[in-house]
């Protein structure tokens, strides 16, 4: 009887097991990124404004990173508003800049003024090819008279 307890209790483990080493896998080829942002310039367009954002990355991974794509993350999904970057290089430890122009409703502009993060989907691609999306939640600079 205590052997077939023992095999029941080893069969509900396994999965488990299993789920943690492939979790603790894709967690370390994650891509680390960090930033920060500032706003350079907007221009009002009705219920949409036009932001011109200085965004700084910091790569805290061990490899080098090719950013591709920017959008924005509004309440759990991407928005509407991306930007293709031109290939951005950012190299293990180091911080790149980047400067891109994105329209975005009123309402998460004034938002941002007052406090709320700014959080980017950015699409990254490591040496090896592998290309993958990293959530990366920006904090604000406040710098100018552009705010």
């Amino acid at each position: 009887m205590n052997l077939k307890i023992f095999r029941t209790r080893y069969l509900l483990l396994l999965p488990a097991l299993l789920a943690f080493l492939i979790g603790s896998a894709h967690a370390g080829a994650a891509a680390h990124l960090s930033g920060s942002y500032q706003v350079l310039g907007k221009t009002a367009l009705g219920a949409q404004t036009r932001v011109r954002l200085e965004l700084h990355l910091v790569n805290h991974g061990k490899t080098d990173l090719a950013v591709s794509r920017v959008t924005l993350w509004r309440f759990g999904h991407p928005s509407k508003s991306a930007a293709d970057v031109p290939r951005l290089l950012v190299r293990r430890g180091a911080t790149e800049s980047t400067t891109q122009e994105l329209t975005v409703p009123t309402t998460d502009y004034r938002s941002w003024t007052r406090g709320a993060p700014l959080t980017l989907l950015v699409s990254v691609e490591s040496p090896n090819g592998r290309k993958s999306p990293e959530l990366v939640r920006l904090s604000r600079i406040s710098r100018g008279k552009a705010n």
